[in-house]
């Protein structure tokens, strides 16, 4: 291992591994080798509701029959030394998980993020699960954006499924821009770490493999970022983004991190088989390394 990952205070950063299993038992294993002081988990985590495997089915769900006993048997291993969990889910995740994640959370195996603020020493986590609308029918984690616009061949919110009930008033007015506003509220931003599934639109990190292609002759963009979470990063300004969703991302332009004024962001996405894993310290953030387990 490059002797550079040892100068850097261990936090690590992932994001969709999808419910497999090998990246999370990699990822437990660099954790019980390096101690880090924070893990950061970006969303989309679970198996997708069709793939869950009957080991994981039924009462014995991948939450509470791997997730949670993985973690636990990595806190006993570690006393002490356990890191600090923050996740959030993202918009292949289904939200009848999130009691089994707030449980856990309760015994603190982990802290859940989402549409919260969290104190992390002279740090501020704050973390935010929204997506803008794709082309998937599993609605739990998607909204729209900044207005009611639904790119060409993408499912809106009020057409897509859910698994837990939402009142309509919210998901046809709700946007990611309102929630973003009133996560962060007035608070000054200048120590902040936020935790956010989807990528900031038209950056490095939001470029998916839609080159060339057409829904009814529209052309599709290809970056399917969002247009909130950008302009909340170029006006506020927190310290570090932290991001997944576009796996492919980092293969199509040669960058995992990009930077919006002041605010450097890191995506985690990979579309290999290998656990994409970022070190990064809040204090020098410009010194991240990632690497594939």
């Amino acid at each position: 291992m490059d002797e550079r990952f040892f100068t850097l205070p261990r936090c690590f950063f992932v994001s969709d591994l999808h419910g497999r299993t090998s990246r999370y038992l990699k990822l437990r294993a660099q954790i019980a080798e390096e101690k880090p002081t924070a893990v950061f988990l970006g969303g989309d985590l679970l198996p997708p509701p069709q793939a869950i495997s009957p080991e994981f089915g039924g009462e014995k769900d991948f939450i509470n029959g791997f997730l949670a006993p993985e973690f636990e048997q990595l806190r006993l291993q570690l006393g002490s030394a356990y890191p600090r969990i923050f996740l959030i889910l993202g918009n292949d995740d289904y939200r009848f998980a999130e009691p089994s994640i707030l449980d856990h959370a309760a015994r603190e195996l982990w802290e859940y993020a989402h549409d919260r603020r969290i104190d992390f020493g002279s740090y501020s986590v704050y973390g935010y699960a929204y997506s803008p609308p794709s082309p998937l029918i599993l609605k739990d984690w998607e909204k729209y954006d900044v207005s009611r616009f639904v790119d060409p061949g993408c499912v809106s919110p009020e057409e897509g499924r859910r698994t837990v009930p939402v009142a309509a008033s919210l998901v046809k007015y709700g946007n990611i821009a309102n929630d973003l506003k009133l996560l962060a509220g007035d608070d000054d931003l200048k120590q902040a770490i936020f935790l956010m599934h989807t990528p900031p639109y038209q950056t490095t990190l939001d470029r998916a493999a839609l080159d060339g292609r057409t829904v009814d002759h529209v052309p599709l963009d290809v970056n399917i970022g969002s247009i909130a979470v950008r302009r909340f990063i170029e006006t506020r300004q927190p310290l570090v983004t932290l991001h997944g969703h576009v796996h492919e991302s980092a293969r199509l332009t040669g960058a995992w991190q990009d930077r919006i004024r002041q605010t450097i962001c890191f995506s985690a996405a990979h579309d290999g088989e290998e656990l994409a894993l970022i070190r990064f310290d809040p204090d020098c953030p410009e010194k991240a390394i990632r690497e594939l387990v």
